[in-house]
């Protein structure tokens, strides 16, 4: 027999946690939990402002509607679903399968600032390849070409993940690549979209030989029919954020795809709650265990849910505790 609940959850935010010029107080989102024959699955389906082309309520519609007919026996047809549910009830039937691994990769690329000191902590704890994440675009490039280079400079076995998210004109973009000394250029591991229009993108890429990732770009491409991913000619690696890309055989079959072609996959956070943090680890371990993921952002929560991050001290808030909403 299958049963099938649905919870909702609003979880307290850092004060400072700003996405696209709003600041978000509170995530929201739900949790499924699926089960059959004493086995249970869970999935975390929460679409993030500003960024997933599906709201709350939009989710909420297809979930109950999905919900509804897998108990009673039907299949879920991922392909008709929003991301962030695909991806919530794929993750859910393959827990419940047993299907996902226990182990999970908890270490995630640092996101530093202004003084290579403070980071030097962090990066000894650190197994294998030291990585840290930079936020640019922020502030002039010349600033953040400037502080780049310094971490580069200070830290000899660092590399860099840079994240733009489309903040920079190609001219912009230029003058921050003029601030980095070329030799340190390959230890920028990717910036991701550094440029508003993905063509300029890849012509600074050429001409800096800084390597680019592709992030929205990747997102916008996924949903559309012929989309194949060996027309991401030159980029070095793809951005894989689940919740707004799809299911989880979606995932899969991109960075299959990806290691084919030799186009690095990094698995990365959607700011989900700490038991959909916890899935994306376990995700990452078991589909690219040589690969630091992009899941820092237990940080920017005031509370976590029902599954705690390795090491983390904040409030645990239990699913019991969220409002049960549908159930079957």
């Amino acid at each position: 027999m299958r049963t099938a609940k649905l919870y909702r959850y609003a979880l307290p935010m850092d004060s400072g946690v700003i996405l696209r010029d709003n600041r978000l107080k509170e995530r929201e989102g739900f949790v499924v939990e699926l089960g059959e024959d004493g086995r249970l699955g869970r999935g975390e389906i929460a679409p993030l402002p500003g960024f997933s082309t599906e709201t709350l309520d939009e989710a909420y519609t297809q979930l109950v509607e999905q919900l509804a007919m897998w108990q009673r026996g039907a299949e879920i047809d991922y392909s008709e679903l929003c991301p962030s549910v695909a991806f919530g009830l794929s993750m859910a039937l393959l827990e419940m399968e047993d299907g996902l691994p226990i182990q999970g990769i908890y270490r995630s690329a640092p996101l530093c600032s202004g003084d290579p000191d403070e980071l030097l902590p962090k990066l000894m704890a650190m197994e294998g390849k030291k990585v840290a994440k930079i936020k640019v675009g922020l502030y002039e490039p010349i600033r953040d070409g400037m502080v780049a280079n310094l971490f580069l400079e200070s830290i000899p076995d660092l590399n860099l993940r840079l994240d733009a998210n489309r903040a920079w004109t190609k001219e912009k973009a230029l003058k921050f690549a003029s601030y980095i000394t070329p030799s340190f250029r390959q230890r920028i591991e990717f910036i991701e979209e550094p440029c508003q229009l993905p063509g300029d993108s890849f012509s600074f890429a050429i001409g800096t030989g800084i390597a680019i990732a592709w992030d929205e770009t990747l997102q916008h491409a996924v949903r559309k029919p012929d989309f194949q991913l060996d027309d991401f000619n030159g980029v070095k690696t793809i951005i894989i954020k689940p919740t707004l890309i799809g299911s989880v055989q979606l995932c899969i079959d991109l960075i299959t795809r990806a290691k084919a072609l030799g186009i690095k996959a990094v698995i990365s956070s959607s700011i989900e709650s700490s038991l959909g943090l916890t899935q994306l680890a376990r995700f990452a371990k078991w589909q690219l265990p040589d690969e630091v993921p992009g899941l820092d952002t237990i940080g920017l929560f005031a509370k976590q849910l029902e599954t705690p991050w390795p090491d983390v001290d904040l409030p645990l808030s239990r699913l019991s505790d969220q409002a049960l909403i549908w159930q079957a």
